[in-house]
């Protein structure tokens, strides 16, 4: 991801409520008081997202390491903070951030697609450990940054247990070249965002190897009832994977050569090494790491998923980009639906 120099810092415009984890105990602020906006990472895709909030009549505080203030002054007066950096830097960004004073009134909102390699956790539940009293925020959908930046249409989602929060979010992204929707389902919202990644490794090796439509076609059909079956395990609404952030996520990533993880795919597919393509790529392709962590937590789960299971073989070099395609297409005969309880 590559860092650009952040936004001049100023106030936002908007006067929304806010709450913490508990709706109860939220108490608006007045009409009169502004919110402020900081987004944490500027990269392609937190750039991306400051960009459409300032196309939304806000004006945003973009920060990152090379920032000439510190991260303390760069949220000192923020009510929504939004992480958009890769999943390696979620802990250590929550950990500097505990170290600050933050007002429990204060949104944090997860636009960061991952799984934490040491605890299998999603962003959202970094988030929610490190700030139990905060309200929590997961935007997601099928976004393309370089696209979002050239002001195409796009939609997207921001979920919440509390509603309130999301539809605070919500405002503050919400432009006429981009549509946000709200939900209350942040875990299959950010799963599904998570998940996508591995099988857009498996779609650019689909893709790398000429396979043609028919394959592709099968391949993200038989790819979504597996991110289901990880995400209604782990506690999420199977009917999120069918919007945005599950379906309309897969699919333009796993059409799209501007995926990151695409390329990945696509790269070991035309027979560069792991290694030879992450040196030159622009960015983190999180579907690299997902993949090991969604193996580890679907063997400590029992949860089968023979897509990812084969993309975390190649990734590991122990099968050939043709081996696993020809595994997949020897697997044992049975109904279509057999696995998948909705």
């Amino acid at each position: 991801m590559t860092h650009q120099p952040a936004a001049n810092p100023a106030v936002l415009e908007t006067s929304p409520p806010t709450e913490n984890s508990q709706e109860e105990n939220f108490a608006p602020f007045p009409p009169d008081r502004p919110t402020r906006l900081t987004v944490i990472g500027a990269g392609a895709w937190g750039s991306a997202l400051a960009n459409v909030s300032e196309r939304s009549d806000h004006r945003v505080r973009l920060w990152s390491r090379r920032n000439a203030e510190s991260l303390g002054e760069a949220i000192a007066s923020a009510k929504v903070i939004l992480s958009a950096v890769s999943m390696k830097g979620v802990r250590s960004i929550a950990e500097q951030l505990q170290k600050l004073e933050i007002s429990e009134d204060t949104i944090f909102v997860t636009a960061t697609k991952g799984l934490d390699p040491l605890t299998t956790y999603t962003p959202s539940q970094i988030w929610q450990e490190a700030f139990p009293n905060n309200p929590i925020v997961v935007l997601s959908g099928p976004n393309l940054s370089k696209e979002i930046m050239k002001e195409l249409p796009a939609a997207t989602v921001v979920a919440s247990q509390n509603e309130q929060a999301a539809e605070i979010v919500q405002e503050l992204f919400a432009c006429d070249s981009f549509r946000v929707y709200v939900n209350t389902d942040p875990i299959g919202t950010e799963l599904g965002g998570t998940l996508k990644n591995v099988i857009a490794i498996a779609a650019g090796v689909c893709d790398g190897l000429n396979l043609g439509t028919n394959a592709k076609a099968a391949l993200l059909t038989r790819a979504l009832p597996e991110m289901i079956r990880v995400g209604t395990h782990l506690g999420a609404d199977p009917e999120t994977f069918f919007g945005l952030s599950g379906l309309g996520d897969l699919l333009a990533t796993c059409d799209s050569p501007l995926s990151r993880n695409y390329q990945v795919g696509y790269g070991l597919a035309t027979g560069k090494t792991l290694e030879e393509i992450l040196e030159n790529l622009v960015g983190t392709a999180e579907g690299v790491n997902t993949a090991n962590v969604l193996v580890k937590l679907a063997d400590r789960e029992t949860i089968p998923v023979p897509i990812s299971r084969q993309v975390h073989r190649l990734l590991r070099g122990r099968i050939s980009p043709q081996e696993a395609v020809q595994t997949l297409m020897e697997r044992e005969l049975k109904a279509e639906f057999c696995d998948l309880d909705l």
